[in-house]
Parts: C-alpha cells; sequence; structure tokens
C-alpha cells in the first residue's frame, strides 16, 4: 500500500511541476503557476522522507 501510494504522490508531482511550468511560461499567470511548482516541491520532500 505504501508503494501504491508513493506512485501516486509521484505522479501528482510530476503533473504539478509541468501544470506549474505551463502556467508560468504560457498563459503568463505566476502566481498560480509558482503556487503549483511550491506544492510540488513539498509533495517530494514529503516522499523523500517516506522513503528513507
Amino acid at each position: 500500500m505504501a508503494n501504491l501510494t508513493a506512485a501516486m504522490a509521484m505522479i501528482a508531482v510530476f503533473a504539478l511541476a509541468v501544470g506549474g511550468l505551463h502556467l508560468i511560461a504560457k498563459r503568463r499567470e505566476r502566481t498560480k503557476g509558482a503556487l503549483m511548482l511550491a506544492c510540488a516541491a513539498v509533495i517530494l520532500g514529503n516522499i523523500l522522507i517516506w522513503t528513507l
């Protein structure tokens, strides 16, 4: 069950990172894009804590 949770969280990290970069680059919505990138960083940090 823990492996499934980590895998789903990593998929969320990739989706948030791509979406955040897209918002910053294409749609010029820097605040929403930055928040999405920050959320991806927090989830990635949680995954690293869980796996170590």
